[in-house]
């Protein structure tokens, strides 16, 4: 029956249900934009920047609503209910703000196409999980007759499902309203699996789900403060480090007020640090800073890039990405060091482009002392993604270098700039240096070449698709630049420049700050950041040093917004939500036997 029934149910969102999460969206947003701040004798303090290496007592952070991101919740599912219970989906990406598409999750909200795919997705999840090849070690008990609701069965399997999922207990209306929509549903349907499927699908496309909520409560250390109550804490730590939602153990610190003291929050974070689900956050978060996203849509001329196959691409990103586990997490050595290190992982496709002998699959590599190659920056990942496919861009690469890594923006081109000197194939100018300094004749050019090519020309020994080259058409390569006044005559020495920069750090800092909090920084929480600048420095660059100061920060589980994320109401609990869902597929059913509704 369910079998026949997934085939018959309507892929179209009842209206009520978009028109919620809509709602919600712009009802959350418009508390957020009218919380109550901190008296006004106490936020003057909070705009002090900190002194030394003590972080400011008012430090906060403003209480935000984010959109789940596609990864977040089928990292949450695989938490839940084991990786193979996955689906084709495509939600729609966030927009890229101040440097991360994460940043742009506390902007979106849900148009009707989206929330389509959402129903969807959730409704193929919803199958799988009762189907008979999954039920029997993923639901905990067995109904006493498969055709008819079984009320305790049902009681068992959504509570603790509903827990995990929405992030915090539910509420007993909650409970009661989500048995009585599978009991119903299973009776109508004569399936207590579909009738269960119902209510999880319920579950999978609730905005308790959905959106990540700060909630707060009154800061009972800090009066007139708020701070994060315990479960939106767990969120907003489990989100940051794992890029999904909290687990069981995580739940249970919350339900028992641990994370609300520094003691408990230090054995939180620490357990948090120490799990192997650790990799899948950073890993999440460096694709985001690095702009891996654009992955998806990088190609190269084959005619002049034979070399530059299909499965390069996702090699080169999981290259830099195990270069950064590797150094960050394994062997905890200085973040700056990145940039300068000799030690990789190569595997064949990439081996060709890098024309060192082929290993049999992922191998521990270590390259050449005297090569030219050393650290990300010279990796394929780096130098393909920021050129044009059939040639290499100093401009584009320069751009990437101050953007992504410094944290600095560099100004758009304005309209109806001629690139013909640099573009024109058959033009006498050999090199991609002498293109530059001819396009940058033109005055309207040159300010933003000045910023960005003294230091992309420094990598023009790798063409387009990344591959070593000491001359262009012919011509030796000038490889010499400046970063910041700083002075190098090749990639290594631009690597050495990069390592020293006090931006580099800085930007670092700055970009797992606003990840970790879910939006851009604001005047209430600049405060915070010399005191994490000088904690970094002091732990000596390492990453998880610096990810457990900022989960333990005043503005970590501070806020600024008094009703940032209300208390859920009838409006926004899923028994709301769920309804037309269960009725959705219960007239699939009515139309099926020929009952009238």
């Amino acid at each position: 029956m369910t079998k026949a029934l997934s085939h018959s149910f309507p892929r179209r969102l009842p209206s009520v249900v978009g028109a919620l999460l809509l709602g919600l969206t712009l009802s959350f947003g418009l508390a957020i934009a009218h919380g109550t701040e901190a008296p006004a004798s106490d936020s003057q303090g909070a705009n002090r920047p900190a002194a030394g290496a003590s972080e400011s007592l008012e430090a906060t952070s403003p209480a935000r609503v984010r959109l789940i991101s596609q990864e977040q919740y089928f990292n949450t599912l695989a938490y839940v209910f084991g990786p193979d219970i996955s689906v084709s989906a495509h939600f729609a990406p966030f927009r890229r703000t101040d440097g991360l598409l994460e940043i742009g999750a506390a902007a979106a909200g849900i148009t009707s196409g989206q929330m389509q795919e959402f129903q969807r997705t959730a409704a193929a999840l919803a199958e799988m999980v009762v189907s008979p090849a999954h039920r029997n070690f993923l639901i905990p008990c067995t109904p006493r007759h498969e055709d008819a609701a079984d009320k305790g069965c049902a009681t068992t399997f959504l509570t603790s499902v509903g827990r995990v999922l929405y992030r915090r207990p539910m509420s007993k209306a909650q409970q009661a309203n989500l048995i009585a929509q599978a009991g119903d549903a299973a009776n109508r349907l004569k399936d207590f699996y579909a009738g269960l499927a119902v209510a999880l699908e319920g579950i999978l496309v609730s905005p308790d789900l959905l959106f990540i909520m700060d909630r707060s409560e009154p800061d009972p250390t800090r009066p007139g403060y708020r701070r994060l109550d315990s479960f939106s804490l767990a969120s907003r730590l489990s989100f940051f480090l794992w890029n999904a939602a909290p687990d069981d153990e995580l739940l249970k610190m919350a339900e028992h007020g641990d994370l609300q003291t520094l003691q408990g929050r230090s054995r939180a974070v620490d357990y948090m640090l120490r799990s192997p689900r650790l990799e899948t956050g950073v890993r999440a978060f460096f694709d985001d800073m690095l702009g891996f996203d654009d992955f998806a849509v990088l190609a190269k001329d084959p005619g002049i890039y034979p070399a530059f196959v299909g499965d390069t691409v996702q090699d080169a990103r999981e290259q830099t990405l195990r270069t950064i586990v590797d150094h960050l997490l394994v062997r905890k050595l200085d973040y700056r060091d990145l940039f300068t290190t000799r030690h990789t992982f190569m595997s064949p496709s990439l081996a060709t482009l890098y024309g060192v002998p082929t290993p049999p699959g992922w191998t521990s590599y270590q390259i050449p002392e005297d090569s030219q190659r050393v650290g990300l920056l010279t990796q394929i990942a780096f130098l393909a993604s920021h050129a044009h496919p059939g040639r290499s861009s100093p401009t584009l690469r320069g751009k990437a270098l101050r953007e992504l890594l410094l944290c600095q923006q560099v100004p758009r081109p304005p309209p109806n700039v001629d690139f013909s000197l640099i573009e024109d194939p058959k033009s006498t100018l050999r090199t991609a240096r002498e293109r530059l300094a001819a396009h940058r004749a033109n005055p309207v050019c040159a300010g933003c070449h000045k910023i960005t090519d003294p230091i992309g020309l420094a990598l023009e020994n790798f063409d387009g698709a990344g591959q070593y080259r000491d001359t262009e058409r012919g011509a030796p390569i000038d490889a010499s630049g400046n970063l910041d006044g700083k002075s190098f005559t090749d990639p290594v020495g631009l690597t050495q420049a990069l390592h020293d920069s006090p931006g580099l750090p800085a930007c670092l800092v700055k970009r797992v700050y606003t990840y970790g909090t879910g939006g851009p920084i604001k005047a209430n929480d600049t405060s915070v950041l010399p005191y994490l600048n000088s904690q970094f420095a002091a732990g000596q660059y390492r990453l998880p040093d610096l990810l457990r100061t900022i989960a333990l920060s005043n503005a970590f589980s501070r806020v600024t917004d008094a009703a940032a994320a209300p208390a859920p109401t009838k409006a926004a609990s899923v028994p709301s939500a769920a309804p037309p869902v269960a009725s959705n597929r219960v007239a699939a059913s009515d139309r099926l036997t020929g009952a009238q509704k």
